[in-house]
């Protein structure tokens, strides 16, 4: 066991050492001052959800990858992103939706933090497409999944980009994107490792949270960034360990979104975190009900191509 941590953390090492020779030997980039059930993902989902972009707007497509995470970003100047690919076995219908869509390029890859239900589908997406950047959090674990996608970038030449706080993310002229967190260095919990991306276009905003954590939504909070959304990605599937009551009336959103699978292991979303949106009166849209979520933005407003699911918590198998 210690012997394949060791060539795991090896492989990831040298990945990050390739980026460039900063004094640590991780390429620290465009850093700026902080201010269940699977569902399918048919070509008719993806088409129908949202075709080929259209100028002037942003579309932020947050896929039905059962219990995980898979969030596709195409901004009004036709760049790309990708946060995390679900997990393994959905990786075939990540690939399958974006090429659906006439994706033959991914601009930021991100893996906000190394479990399986974000970045299981990461090695087929490396596989299948040009990769622009790819950011994942500077920690490693001793998984078959996070090997098999330091072997997919290596095997492609890809550098790793240290996702972390101040990191800004090209998205074109019209829209900005930054990583406002992990803010630390160290944590116990690997979910507090997630990268938190906010992004702007225009008058609008989103802010995806990966399965970031109470200890990461303070450190947010202290550290003085402007987190008021329009669209919140609610952490960790909306499980009680996510979403503080301070870090809601922080960001104050408009419109949630939970991405999780119907009929989880773990009762996601958990009633705690439903009490609080409904407190709040956010409407909350969730993949186990809503199935693939398309919100559109024309720098003005938000829409979606479905309509709000309801408060009632998650109910395990």
């Amino acid at each position: 066991m210690l012997k394949k941590f060791f060539i795991v953390f090896l492989i990831f090492t040298l990945l990050f050492s390739i980026a460039g020779c900063s004094s640590t030997n991780y390429q620290d980039v465009n850093t700026a001052t902080p201010a269940g059930n699977t569902a399918n993902l048919t070509q008719n989902e993806s088409h129908n959800a949202a075709s080929a972009n259209t100028a002037g707007l942003l579309k932020v497509h947050f896929l039905d990858v059962g219990q995980g995470d898979s969030i596709f970003i195409q901004s009004p100047s036709g760049k790309t992103m990708l946060i995390d690919a679900g997990v393994p076995q959905m990786g075939n219908k990540v690939v399958n939706y974006l090429k659906n869509l006439g994706v033959k390029k991914i601009d930021i890859l991100v893996g906000t933090h190394p479990h399986e239900d974000h970045i299981g589908g990461m090695d087929y997406v490396i596989d299948n497409f040009d990769i622009g950047q790819f950011y994942m959090p500077k920690v490693t674990t001793n998984t078959k999944t996070f090997e098999y996608v330091l072997n997919a970038a290596r095997n492609k030449g890809l550098k790793i980009d240290v996702a972390k706080a101040g990191v800004s993310l090209d998205l074109g002229p019209e829209a900005s994107a930054m990583m406002i967190a992990p803010n630390g260095t160290k944590y116990d919990d690997l979910n507090e490792y997630s990268a938190v991306i906010k992004l702007n276009y225009g008058d609008t905003s989103f802010l995806f949270t990966g399965d970031a954590g109470a200890e990461s939504e303070k450190e947010m909070i202290n550290q003085g960034y402007d987190l008021k959304s329009d669209v919140l990605k609610i952490g960790h599937h909306g499980s009680s360990t996510s979403t503080t009551a301070a870090f809601l009336d922080a960001v104050d959103p408009e419109y949630a979104v939970i991405s999780c699978g119907k009929g989880n292991d773990y009762g996601h979303p958990h009633s705690v975190t439903l009490k609080k949106l409904k407190a709040r009166n956010i409407p909350v849209y969730r993949t186990d009900e809503c199935g693939t979520i398309v919100a559109t933005s024309d720098g003005h407003s938000i829409s979606f191509n479905v309509k709000p699911g309801d408060y009632v918590p998650g109910q395990r198998n």
